[in-house]
């Protein structure tokens, strides 16, 4: 969440620049680097190992340190925009170096990426909340309150609403770090059960009755593989990564800030998610092999039956997530309300109508969108490559003057500008061809 104190801007003069880097922000590095590693970690981490199935695990390394790296060469660019163009807000960069235009793109990026998460997050309680109820119950899956569309809306209504209609977040703040424990626990539990569940899954030996070679293959991990999935994999990555908007107001409230002492809280952040980020992928991944789902924490459903542990975590999950909705939808509803009536004071039944309107719409995407694998490749190439690549390259091309076009750094950010559209039309070009072909063949299934 972006605090009232992140409008103050840099000044420009190395005279008023040390005054104005101890005179504000008292988060420790340690803290900072918590904060941004719950800035980092969100929903998907449960769709790494899907993406690992359809890349095979040597070409999903490459990718992920690719995207790491780029990630991490995003927030050197924005710090040394920050500092140069003295703004410390995402949006307002956008306006010093393009504008309205620039202004209106980087909020309407980071709208979409927080409607995204919330997505994500809808998904994971339509996906995970029928599984607790049979747990508890013992009830079949035809019931109506074991239906994930009836569930989510009924979350919604009862728990959500009502905290996303506070004016302020108060202690809601807080469940960010109780969501990256959970994920922690999550990443835990996957490495415990790769050692529990065995491989073929019972249920492919009866079902297929395989010869001894098929059941091997299906058991060897894959290092390279391509299929119509893989195209999932990079916009899932970067889905993963996104932080960048969070990036600014972590660095105005950085103790004895510095551009150097932020970067090294990315750093550190980034190492640690990363780390998490490939454990999770890859003890997932081994554990269900191609049978993997594309979210992870769904598939143990399919093999592991009632489960304490398992159930444990689903709860864990399923709190955190709910919690998290409110937290994301603020901004969003903030920047609406200031493109809408940044003048006005402050109207409850605009408040109360925006904050509606953005529930049924996530709620009818989660409701229509069959996967929580088109949520992650749609953003993740859209919005994430926006925020990632596209944005922090063009500000900073525009906004630090005092380095030449023909200058090294330059260059690298015009390089890394293309790369970033190349990834976004690319991806997203793939990713529509995919849901054509998906489409027809359904058309075709229905027809005959």
């Amino acid at each position: 969440m972006i605090s009232s104190s992140s409008q103050k801007f840099l000044p420009e003069h190395n005279l008023g620049k040390k005054k104005y880097e101890t005179e504000y922000g008292n988060a420790s590095f340690g803290m900072s680097v918590f904060n941004l590693g719950n800035a980092i970690m969100g929903s998907g981490i449960l769709g790494l190992s899907y993406a690992m199935a359809n890349t095979g695990i040597a070409l999903f390394v490459i990718l992920l340190v690719a995207v790491a790296i780029f990630s991490l060469y995003s927030v050197h660019l924005l710090l040394k925009t920050a500092n140069e163009g003295g703004a410390l807000v995402y949006e307002q960069l956008g306006y010093k170096a393009f504008g309205w235009p620039g202004k209106l793109a980087a909020s309407f990026s980071i709208t979409m990426q927080n409607i995204g998460a919330m997505s994500s997050y809808l998904y994971i309680i339509k996906y995970e909340l029928p599984i607790v109820i049979q747990s508890f119950l013992g009830t079949k899956a035809d019931e109506w309150y074991t239906n994930g569309d009836y569930l989510v809306l009924l979350v919604t209504l009862v728990i959500i609403l009502p905290l996303s209609l506070l004016r302020n977040l108060g202690y809601l703040g807080y469940t960010s770090g109780l969501s990256l424990l959970c994920m922690v626990f999550f990443l835990i539990v996957v490495i415990i059960k790769k050692f529990q569940i065995p491989c073929p899954l019972p249920e492919d030996v009866s079902a297929l009755n395989e010869t001894i070679s098929k059941i091997e293959d299906a058991c060897t991990p894959k290092y390279f593989v391509f299929n119509s999935q893989t195209v999932y994999a990079v916009p899932i990555l970067t889905f993963a990564f996104v932080c960048h908007p969070a990036i600014l107001p972590m660095y105005e409230e950085l103790k004895d800030r510095s551009r150097g002492k932020m970067q090294g809280v990315a750093n550190v952040s980034f190492l640690a998610m990363f780390i998490m980020y490939l454990l999770a992928a890859l003890f997932g991944y081994l554990t269900f092999n191609s049978h993997v789902e594309p979210e992870l924490l769904h598939t143990y459903s399919r093999f592991s039956g009632f489960d304490v542990i398992l159930l444990i975590v689903r709860l864990a999950v399923l709190t955190a997530v709910t919690l998290t909705v409110p937290v994301v939808l603020f901004p969003i509803r903030t920047s609406i309300n200031h493109h809408l009536s940044a003048s006005k004071e402050f109207s409850w039944i605009r408040h109360t109508i925006i904050t509606v309107c953005l529930l049924a719409g996530t709620n009818a995407l989660v409701i229509l969108v069959p996967t929580i694998r088109d949520i992650f490749g749609f953003i993740g190439a859209s919005a994430a490559a926006m925020l990632i690549f596209i944005l922090p390259s063009a500000f900073y091309i525009k906004l630090v003057k005092k380095e030449s076009m023909k200058s090294v750094q330059k260059i690298g950010a015009t390089a890394f500008l293309l790369c970033g559209l190349l990834v976004m039309c690319g991806s997203m070009t793939l990713i529509v061809l995919d849901w054509i072909h998906n489409a027809s063949q359904d058309t075709q299934a229905n027809g005959h």
